[in-house]
């Protein structure tokens, strides 16, 4: 009976749980060589880790972190997928780190020893910017330039152009934000999409973009620029996108899920051409057209007005409407009062009441007032 218990015990004891793959924490420790190798752009001790991909995609990139977190491990004998967590941050730009899914190809050889064969973005994660060749850099006063297959006149243009647009923001928002922004310019449409984890037709004739999380003091904002829509603009056209995903930047803290698009858009727009000297129907020709028609719109625009559907005339005259809006606020209650108001709708954290709340208290007026001034207002500037 003894005998019989202790056999039971060795069972359960043996049997009862899964053992750990050590190979696991091979791959870890493999993993953590390859990115001090990476931090030190040691190309030999990268080359002791796995060669894939070339270290010489990242020898340019002024990095402050990076390292690997092995989240799974799923091995075919001497071979493995390694499925891993990268953290990287960008010295002197990113508060916090950028997080980005990757998967690992890994080997082992005769002596035990693992190395990485290949790596690439996870499953259903967007690709970084190095996946897409060798990154040239180039740093402004107040702007770090990222770009594969561009030349460096082009990165250049690029820095100067941000670097403008900071100050700018900075004199219409006000300082209390990082005051420096990233911009990165892959070769094509299709490495924009890449880099936004999108189909390329998501952003076709659509000259850049800005990605980080809302509501909070971004750690790691990026301006994604689309080369093929960028290089259509010309130079006065060039400044206002690149001031307007500025704003984005410097407006990130206070845009929230109660920040509608006509205002967040709008805003973007009123500060990008704000220095311009241009006129309302120079800004918004499609919906000039549309008012002299006779077809003011009823209201302001929704969220899905913004969507990138196909129609053009459409999404044009979104944007047009949240720029006038914002420009009629600037113009009767003043610039100063409008960005009170965009703080101030950001500041409900919900879409419910909060531009209603944010009008009677900042700008002392309903809703429903503020809308047949702005239609008023466009009547008075197209008519």
């Amino acid at each position: 009976m003894v005998a019989l218990v202790l056999l039971l015990v060795v069972l359960t004891g043996c049997g009862g749980r899964p053992g750990v793959d050590p190979a696991a924490a091979d791959v870890q420790r493999l993993l953590d060589r390859r990115a001090a190798a990476v931090l030190d752009h040691d190309e030999r001790a990268y080359a002791r880790t796995g060669t894939a991909p070339d270290l010489a995609r990242l020898r340019h990139v002024p990095l402050a972190d990076w390292s690997y977190r092995v989240t799974g491990l799923h091995r075919t004998g001497g071979t493995a997928t390694a499925d891993a967590e990268l953290r990287y941050r960008l010295a002197g730009h990113d508060r916090a780190p950028v997080t980005a899914g990757r998967t690992l190809r890994v080997s082992r050889d005769a002596d035990g020893q693992w190395s990485v064969d290949a790596e690439r973005p996870a499953k259903k994660s967007a690709q970084q910017l190095w996946d897409q060749g060798v990154v040239q850099v180039v740093r402004g006063e107040h702007s770090l330039v990222l770009g594969v297959g561009q030349s460096g006149r082009s990165l250049r243009d690029f820095a100067a152009l941000a670097d403008r647009a900071v100050p700018a923001v900075s004199q219409a928002w006000g300082t209390d934000w990082g005051r420096q922004v990233v911009v990165l310019v892959p070769k094509s449409l299709e490495g924009m999409a890449g880099l936004l984890g999108s189909p390329a037709s998501s952003y076709r004739g659509i000259a850049a973009v800005t990605t980080g999380e809302t509501g909070a003091r971004a750690p790691a904002d990026r301006v994604i620029v689309n080369p093929d829509a960028f290089a259509l603009l010309g130079g006065p056209g060039e400044q206002v996108v690149l001031t307007h995903e500025t704003t984005h930047v410097a407006t990130r803290r206070d845009t929230t899920a109660a920040t509608p698009l006509w205002l967040s858009e709008g805003y973007a727009d009123w500060v990008g051409y704000r220095a311009t000297g241009r006129t309302p129907s120079e800004v918004a020709p499609e919906l000039a057209r549309a008012v002299t028609r006779g077809r003011v719109p009823a209201g302001l625009p929704d969220d899905e007005d913004f969507g990138f559907t196909g129609d053009g005339s459409r999404l044009a005259r979104a944007y047009e409407s949240g720029w006038t809006a914002c420009l009629l606020i600037a113009d009767r209650w003043g610039e100063a009062r409008l960005g009170d108001f965009y703080r101030a709708v950001g500041e409900h954290r919900k879409r419910t009441g909060a531009v209603e709340e944010a009008m009677r208290e900042v700008l002392g007026t309903t809703r429903e007032e503020f809308t047949g001034l702005w239609r008023e207002y466009l009547r008075e500037q197209f008519g």
